[in-house]
């Protein structure tokens, strides 16, 4: 009998193939106390352990293929550098000395101590790096406990000639890397969100993926047939033969799209009437600047730069900034958009964490620009670094959750004080830097009309701007579902600040996940929307729609679909826009 389910997509694609699960982060262990005479050799079984996990990272880091996009490596880099910070070990020792408890039960109280700090923390995009503990916790338990069920080579037999369904809790990056290389067609986990390393690893291998899958290992049985359809995030186990006979043809459909959407990588994205859109990438690493290139990103639209300060005890240098940030704006062909620090009090770097009582709400606390503000001189330190690396490119500087004219001109004011003291020592920069606003708090896109005066560009993210609109959270997989792009609400925030930025005169771009999603392509460009970055997988098929697209009919049937009284006419209209 079939059985269909349904999760949360994030790689989009479809296969099929034969379920094989098994056991991620989810690991047994056993907390007991050690005698005083057992505690030397139980931690030395913990630092054998710990030392067998950075070897056995090593080893798969050295499997990765030549030519495989750099973010894929980068996972593994951060798992390597986690267990190279003696903060983790230090902990866990500290914990077997003083508690006299065993090594797996100080590993596993250490890294609740730590996720419980990563589970404060406000930005979705960050919250959910408390995977990157778990999975390099997991590693060590799995050594300390002698258990590798997640180890490929030890997973359930499938016919050597029949792809894998790869069905777990949660997968870590290391095994997805090995996985990857061994037949294995798509991904399914019970937990996880569109932000988990399951969900970017997946796109980024053009791996279909559905995740938040509650009781997936239960329901499915390990060598069953199973259908995986990453956009819609359905799974079907069992199908009959129609079935799969309809699941092969779309299978062949989509491989001759991608096949199309290759050739027009260098086509410049200008619509059936015209239109010019500025397509740009999203990136993180210096590394990624190629593959954004290859597939015909006109530029970056933004950087983070919070993973240079995090997973450290010391706040990073003027100096190692200013290299990080000149390798990444030289790397990049075309303008790049970097965005200033968007850590809160509650996540900073060990040196620099506040004693007190943890905020109740992180997400409406100090955090972004506010703790800029608080703290000049950590601004002024990461101001300096970009300003001295603007002379290697085309590069400006985004202030995110801006939400008001005061915040901006301040951060402005900063930023003037940095170039005075910057040309009087004698340091090159760009003639012109344009700082703009990150537009990701209702409160900044209610009063874009005020703040465009003072900014040079708008860049809209969505991310944030959805879940503060609809005060949900998408991370937590019990309300993910009110996460909505096409609320009224949101589409109302969006077209205001679109407008506002066009009475300007200013840039006005996107940056959150929406951009990047080709369901919201025409809605969009029917809104106005000029300028998309995003993820450099989703390139292609969002400029071919661009290509297609009469925008000056869509602006049209935009505005009387945002028109409709009834949320279900609305939502119609709406929906023939992306059927198209």
């Amino acid at each position: 009998m079939s059985l269909w389910l349904h999760g949360i997509g994030v790689a989009r694609g479809i296969a099929i193939g034969r379920v094989v699960k098994i056991s991620g982060t989810d690991i047994e262990i056993r907390e007991y106390t050690v005698g005083a005479d057992e505690i030397d050799a139980e931690i030395a079984r913990y630092e054998t352990a710990h030392e067998r996990a950075k070897q056995q990272l090593r080893d798969v880091r050295a499997q990765i293929p030549a030519g495989t996009p750099q973010d894929i490596a980068a996972f593994i880099d951060t798992h390597l550098l986690m267990l190279d910070d003696s903060s983790l070990s230090e902990a866990v020792i500290g914990r077997i000395r003083d508690e006299r408890l065993n090594a797996e039960g100080a590993l596993r109280r250490a890294r609740d101590a730590l996720i419980a700090v990563f589970e404060q923390m406000d930005d979705p995009y960050l919250r959910t790096r408390q995977n990157d503990v778990e999975h390099v916790v997991a590693r060590v338990l799995r050594n300390l406990v002698q258990s590798e069920r997640a180890a490929p080579e030890n997973a359930p037999e499938v016919d050597a000639e029949e792809a894998r369904i790869v069905v777990a809790d949660d997968i870590t990056p290391a095994d997805i890397i090995l996985l990857s290389q061994q037949k294995t067609a798509a991904f399914v986990t019970e937990y996880g969100g569109p932000l988990s390393h399951t969900a970017i690893l997946a796109r980024s291998l053009h791996l279909p993926a559905v995740v938040g899958v509650h009781n997936a290992r239960r329901l499915l049985r390990d060598g069953e047939q199973l259908v995986v359809d990453g956009a819609a995030g359905h799974l079907y186990a069992s199908p009959d033969a129609p079935a799969l006979a309809r699941f092969r043809h779309r299978i062949a459909r989509d491989q001759r799209y991608l096949r199309r959407l290759e050739r027009i990588k260098d086509e410049p994205a200008i619509s059936r009437d015209g239109t010019e859109i500025r397509m740009l990438a999203n990136i993180e690493l210096s590394e990624d600047a190629a593959e954004a290139a290859r597939v015909g990103a006109r530029g970056v639209g933004l950087y983070r730069t919070e993973f240079l300060f995090m997973n450290r005890r010391e706040l990073p240098s003027e100096d190692e900034q200013y290299e990080a940030y000149a390798r990444v704006v030289g790397a990049v062909t075309g303008p790049i958009t970097i965005r200033t620090l968007d850590l809160g009090a509650d996540k900073q770097v060990d040196s620099g964490a506040r004693s007190g009582p943890t905020p109740n709400n992180p997400a409406l606390g100090l955090r972004a620009i506010r703790l800029c503000l608080r703290e000049p001189e950590l601004f002024r330190t990461q101001i300096r670094a970009l300003l001295r690396a603007s002379a290697h490119g085309r590069m400006q500087i985004m202030l995110p959750m801006i939400s008001n004219t005061l915040e901006f001109q301040q951060a402005r004011r900063i930023i003037d004080r940095c170039r005075t003291e910057l040309a009087a020592e004698g340091h090159a920069m760009a003639e012109n830097i344009p700082v703009g606003a990150m537009i990701e708090v209702p409160a900044a896109a209610i009063a874009a009309p005020w703040l465009a005066r003072t900014c040079d560009f708008f860049s809209i993210g969505t991310n944030d701007l959805i879940q503060y609109t609809l005060a949900i959270d998408r991370v937590d997989d019990e309300v993910n579902y009110l996460y909505d792009p096409l609320h009224p609400a949101v589409l109302t925030l969006v077209r205001q600040t679109i407008a506002a930025g066009e009475e300007a005169g200013i840039p006005v771009g996107m940056c959150g996940e929406m951009a990047g999603d080709a369901r919201f392509t025409r809605l969009l460009l029917g809104l106005g929307l000029t300028e998309f970055s995003m993820h450099p997988s989703s390139m292609l098929e969002v400029k071919r729609i661009i290509i297609e697209a009469d925008i000056a009919a869509l602006r049209t049937r935009v505005t009387r679909a945002l028109a409709a009284t009834d949320l279900a006419d609305q939502r119609s209209r709406l929906a023939e826009l992306e059927a198209q």
